[in-house]
């Protein structure tokens, strides 16, 4: 009797199994923009099965027994958006330069919690983070990825890698009795050997990809924001190195100098790109080399350089020069060819405003639909996860967002994101809360 027992109670949990696994999730799409056509289609079924979406049909499909259907019939549904360069453990406050000395790492794992969360609901579910402290957006992944925390796929750098004075050198400006003498381990270096060491460090603390400071830059408290910082030697090996560790760099650089330097060495991306000039533009395209462009950082801190105490006088002063470049570097960029991915150094200005950038860049004369692109495909492709991640698509994963008015005739709809999907996991709808 006891063995009847257990082999019906085994036959029902298979058969609860099967069920379970025959189920899919169908999304009724009014408007879908998929990363990837120039034109946007409408009356759309997407068709999910656990964390992958499994198909693309014309018209709205009547979900099967125990299918779930996501009515978004009246939205424009679009792939999750990614930013390429976000910093999740921190955002600029006129108490930053401070910050530094009273807050310890538990504060920063939690900031970068929370600023996680933040983007994620703002329609955001892949990021680059492109250095923070103590680590925190990696154990942070971690986090994420055990299903312990609420945030997007993310890929850390780590501690940024910089030179003795240079932009990323975390003691910058401070006394002598507090500065110690940072080293590879702290993202500081000097020579080939040392710039190798700092990669393998990276690989150590579990980094997903290496971030350099090719430049000077705004923040730091340091005369020059656009001063070349690595040799070329030194470069050439901390590539090589990330090279063989299967890392791609991406390169802080306001100074046409510094970012030659780095675009010759092999980096995968320029972040800023301010002072970039129509020979950096020309060894970009001859290299590949993707440009993110950071509009919204650069107004900012332009804007904050007007307020008397906000930064440093040796900061402001660079601010108020460098930021208002931006949008125009932007906008000579995208008119020569240069590939262009989203980012916006949220954590300089806000986390969860991420989607105003697309705003400057159709104000730069990027197409919205490109604009679009850019936070979809193209950035999928700097990240060499095209298979995965940037299109709605059979076989990407279903991260999915839905808006309201149709950011095509409206970019700045991009800002109001009703409905978010992540891996096939409802973790955002205000279209249907409260609704039975």
């Amino acid at each position: 009797m006891a063995g009847k027992i257990i082999g019906w109670a085994a036959g029902a949990l298979l058969a609860m199994l099967a069920q379970s696994v025959g189920a899919r999730t169908l999304i009724h799409a009014g408007h879908l923009i998929d990363g990837v056509s120039d034109k946007s289609r409408s009356t759309i079924t997407i068709v999910i099965d656990g964390e992958r979406i499994t198909g693309i049909e014309d018209g709205f499909l009547k979900p099967d027994e125990g299918d779930t259907l996501i009515d978004l019939s009246t939205q424009t549904v679009l792939p999750g958006l990614m930013d390429m360069h976000t910093h999740l453990d921190h955002q600029n406050n006129s108490r930053s330069y401070l910050e530094r000395f009273t807050l310890n790492g538990a504060d920063y794992a939690l900031m970068a919690a929370h600023y996680a969360k933040v983007t994620l609901y703002a329609g955001f579910t892949t990021v680059r983070d492109l250095g923070g402290r103590y680590n925190a957006a990696i154990a942070l992944r971690k986090a994420i990825e055990r299903g312990e925390a609420t945030g997007p796929r993310i890929f850390s750098a780590g501690k940024s890698i910089a030179t003795t004075g240079g932009h990323g050198d975390p003691t910058n400006n401070w006394a002598e009795i507090l500065g110690g003498d940072p080293g590879p381990t702290d993202g500081v270096v000097d020579g080939p050997a040392e710039a190798s060491q700092a990669v393998r460090q990276r690989y150590k603390d579990g980094a997903d990809l290496i971030k350099i400071t090719a430049t000077g830059g705004i923040l730091s408290p340091a005369a020059s924001g656009q001063n070349p910082q690595f040799q070329q030697e030194e470069l050439n090996a901390l590539i090589a190195t990330a090279r063989d560790y299967g890392f791609h760099v991406a390169a802080h650089a306001h100074g046409a100098e510094g970012m030659k330097r780095a675009i010759r060495a092999g980096v995968r991306s320029i972040e800023h790109g301010t002072f970039m000039d129509d020979e950096t533009m020309a060894l970009m395209k001859k290299h590949g080399t993707y440009f993110v462009p950071t509009i919204s950082a650069g107004k900012f801190v332009a804007e904050k350089a007007a307020e008397p105490g906000y930064f440093p006088e040796i900061v402001r002063a660079k601010a108020a020069a460098i930021g208002p470049i931006a949008q125009t570097t932007f906008a000579s960029a995208y008119e020569k060819g240069v590939t262009i991915a989203f980012g916006t150094d949220s954590g300089v200005g806000p986390h969860g405003s991420n989607a105003k950038e697309f705003v400057y860049m159709v104000e730069g004369g990027m197409p919205a639909m490109e604009a679009i692109m850019s936070a979809t495909s193209v950035a999928a492709g700097l990240l060499e996860q095209t298979d995965n991640l940037g299109s709605i698509r059979p076989g990407r994963y279903a991260d999915i967002i839905a808006v309201i008015e149709d950011p095509l005739k409206e970019i700045s709809a991009l800002q109001e994101v009703s409905f978010v999907m992540k891996g096939g996991v409802v973790v955002k709808d205000e279209i249907h809360r409260g609704k039975q």
